[in-house]
């Protein structure tokens, strides 16, 4: 059997038809429907770690890697983004080497450049990888510089600053000769991994990653995209200023959310190009095909723009997952059990009947989805930075690792992220810490509760102490 793992990087749950839709209006995801009507449906999918770089790394060792032992990276060629901003540690076994010592074919076709950084080495185990230039700050470019009436065009006069000019000064100088759709990120990923599947026809059985950083920031699309979500013309708004956006131009908040659903749909209009393109090469019928994201994003939702790990939300922490297996069997199915990135290498180890030569941590889930059982977890924790989320059932718990900045939110209530209820449930904040902490392997690296103590709480939080 073949297996392709296809990630997109910021992709809202909430955009992708089948889970509903946004605050702000339904996005169109025909071909991401499509998939999901022939699919398993996981509907309680969470990161393990965030962001960017600590999700990759537990999708593609199923490794935990909160809470971030080791984790204080400071490498040549990169900024410090986050504990757990790093390589794979050397000891981890990557799924691609694991396939591919068992006799797969493996690659990986990605334009999320930070995985290709100097210091960066996810590209272990694939026999053949392919980086697309020119995402974000990736330094594609050197010349020429933008003018101030270009950077004005692009940015905001009331978001310029410093950071965010320098922002944009790389990602539109990297992209001064795209003229046509197909110039665009996502269509250049999902054509060039199609084209993987055309030169490698031969392959017994193979292993494909696509990594897709688009719907990241920046949101530039063709301007048709946007005007499927917003017909007026105004000032342009493409990148997040990760802050609060309760005094920003209205019009401005209109304008990003239209680039970000317009994104989305040019992420869903090529991938039912390369869905097509599995069709006429007749691999329907012997591939299984898993979708999902490394996490959302908040665009206005809670007057907030960017994403961030505390306060921690849905819109950021709750990702899509569907399981397309050969031959589109069982589909229609759906699973309410928890699952996390890490148990995606056990699942498809578990599906080609593959035993790793390491142990790893992820819980294998596709028999107990399909079966309909609530599976073996009561709770998912979800490590970024200095915080650390737990969910269960009913409860939404966030905090610092020193236990202040408590945040507690009732999932049973009509609006639960209204009101934090942590004063109220003592004892439940005392028992999801203790479980956030076991889940640590019974305590926090202590440079990252130096650091949890030197932050500010969010605003809202509780100012009890959780204690295990």
């Amino acid at each position: 059997m073949n297996i392709i793992l296809m990630i997109f990087d910021s992709l809202r749950k909430d955009c992708v038809g089948v889970y509903g839709s946004p605050p702000w209006g339904k996005v169109q995801t025909p071909h991401f429907d499509a998939l999901a009507s022939e699919s398993l449906v996981m509907k309680r999918a969470f990161p393990e770690s965030l962001p960017t770089l600590p999700a990759r790394r537990a999708i593609y060792t199923g490794q935990r890697v909160y809470p971030f032992h080791n984790g204080d990276f400071r490498l040549r060629g990169d900024f410090v983004g986050a504990p757990g901003w790093g390589p794979i540690p050397e000891e981890q076994l990557p799924l691609a080497e694991i396939l591919h010592e068992a006799g797969w074919r493996t690659a990986l076709i990605a334009d999320v450049y930070h995985m290709f950084k100097p210091s960066k080495n996810f590209w272990r185990g694939f026999d053949q990888w392919t980086f697309l230039r020119g995402q974000e700050k990736d330094p594609a470019r050197s010349g020429p510089k933008l003018t101030q009436a270009e950077i004005d065009y692009w940015l905001p006069k009331e978001l310029q600053n410093e950071k965010s000019v320098a922002f944009i000064q790389q990602c539109i100088m990297n992209l001064h000769d795209r003229i046509k759709e197909e110039d665009y990120f996502a269509p250049r990923v999902l054509r060039e991994a199609a084209l993987w599947l055309e030169q490698n026809q031969d392959a017994d059985k193979f292993f494909l990653t696509i990594e897709s950083f688009d719907p990241h920031e920046p949101w530039l699309v063709p301007p048709h995209y946007r005007r499927m979500y917003s017909k007026k013309e105004g000032r342009e708004q493409v990148k997040t200023g990760y802050e609060d956006v309760s005094h920003l131009d209205k019009k401005l908040l209109v304008r990003t959310r239209a680039n970000y659903s317009g994104e989305v749909t040019l992420c869903d209009r090529w991938f039912g190009y390369f869905m097509e393109s599995l069709r006429v090469l007749g691999l329907l019928g012997n591939t299984m095909v898993i979708f999902t994201a490394d996490h959302g994003h908040s665009i206005g939702d809670r007057n907030y723009l960017g994403k961030r790990g505390y306060p921690s939300a849905p819109e950021v922490f709750a990702v899509p997952l569907l399981i397309r297996f050969p031959k589109a069997e069982h589909a229609g199915k759906t699973s309410n059990m928890f699952v996390q990135h890490h148990d995606i290498t056990a699942a498809i180890l578990e599906a080609v009947h593959v035993k790793p030569r390491v142990e790893i941590d992820g819980i294998p889930f596709l028999e107990d989805a399909l079966a309909g059982s609530p599976g073996p977890r009561d709770h998912v924790t979800v490590g970024w930075g200095s915080a650390v989320t737990v969910i269960t059932d009913r409860w939404w718990f966030n905090c610092k690792v020193d236990g202040s900045g408590v945040l507690l939110y009732d999932l049973e209530a009509s609006e639960p992220f209204d009101r934090n209820v942590a004063h109220e449930h003592r004892d439940v904040v005392n028992n999801l810490f203790g479980q956030a902490k076991e889940d640590a392997g019974g305590s926090f690296p202590e440079w990252l509760v130096n650091l949890a103590r030197n932050q500010a709480d969010a605003p809202g939080c509780s100012d009890l102490a959780a204690r295990m």
